[in-house]
């Protein structure tokens, strides 16, 4: 499975902006989704994740501000993201798990979002 992540870019605090993720592969539809960010000099941190069965997760930093979704006719998972904060500039990555019981194996090459303030 090869990921292209695209969407992100420079907005101010308080915008919203859309990530977007393609995948290659035919078997998009059982695989969890994810989105992950790292900022320069810390650990990659997950994000949210959507599985097969429209479960979502989501970390504690943005629940209720972004929102995991997917298309699977697309084969694109997507990543809202809504009042938006100087703290979530960063890298996105995109990534992908066979099954809900596999760990992320497949990832995108990352988008930045900045966020001014």
């Amino acid at each position: 499975v090869q990921l292209q992540a695209s969407g992100g870019g420079l907005v101010q605090e308080g915008a919203s902006l859309r990530l977007s993720c393609v995948a290659s592969g035919r078997t998009f539809d059982s695989y969890t989704l994810g989105w992950f960010r790292q900022v320069p000099g810390k650990e990659r941190e997950f994000v949210g994740s959507m599985r097969w069965d429209d479960y979502t997760q989501y970390a504690d930093f943005v629940k209720g501000r972004f929102t995991v979704s997917r298309d699977n006719a697309k084969k694109t998972v997507y990543l809202q993201m809504s009042n938006l904060k100087p703290e979530d500039t960063a890298v996105y990555y995109c990534a992908a798990a066979p099954t809900m019981y596999h760990s992320f194996e497949f990832w995108g090459q990352g988008t930045q979002v900045t966020v001014s303030s």
